[in-house]
């Protein structure tokens, strides 16, 4: 069922700002840490700590006024607040930073078991927004899953051999513009099997 629509600069910002906050507390608190009950937690715990339940904040304001959630978001949040829990209780940021990793291979997993089926998931998704022919949406589901694939191993390069500072800044603004750029270059996907262009002619 669809959602109600809401303000669009409202709705970015309540799904993207989460990734700011933490990129800026992240930003602030990198050099500093704090003693709780004995245990020194670093700037990057810190700025998790605060990150999950403000994720938590504006998903549920998000589903308060559109109604609904999408399944990227729902298991976004699961994996935030199960990963990045890990990451504050243990006091060890390796949790969080594997989240996305297992994100883009659940993504990738769902696509390709559909694909698999001879069905594309995504068109489940996305169809309504983007109408496009059978054949365009299983060209861009296969593309979407190498991609999300793609996606899975560069963090776990990316965090495995880099500083904290250049995986949040992976995070936050790396991964924001390959998911832009991969759609950008889709664009002849669209115009070849988008059915109001073709409809237009």
């Amino acid at each position: 069922m669809a959602g109600k629509k809401i303000n669009t600069w409202l709705k970015l910002g309540l799904e993207i700002g989460p990734v700011i906050a933490f990129f800026a507390a992240f930003t602030r608190l990198k050099d500093q840490t704090v003693t709780i009950n004995g245990t020194e937690y670093g700037g990057f715990i810190l700025a998790t700590a605060g990150f999950v339940p403000l994720l938590i904040l504006t998903t549920l304001i998000l589903w308060r006024l559109t109604g609904r959630l999408s399944p990227m978001q729902v298991a976004t949040l699961v994996l935030v607040v199960v990963f990045g829990g890990l990451s504050v209780w243990f006091n060890d940021e390796r949790f969080f930073k594997m989240k996305p990793t297992l994100i883009y291979l659940l993504f990738a997993g769902i696509l390709g078991w559909g694909l698999m089926r001879g069905q594309s998931y995504l068109a489940l998704v996305l169809e309504d927004a983007v109408p496009l022919e059978h054949e365009g949406w299983m060209i861009l589901t296969r593309r979407l899953t190498a991609f999300f694939g793609g996606l899975a191993i560069l963090n776990e390069v990316i965090w495995r051999t880099m500083s904290d500072a250049a995986w949040v800044n992976f995070k936050t603004f790396g991964l924001t513009a390959a998911i832009f750029l991969f759609f950008m270059a889709q664009g002849g996907v669209f115009k070849r099997y988008g059915i109001e262009e073709k409809d237009g002619r």
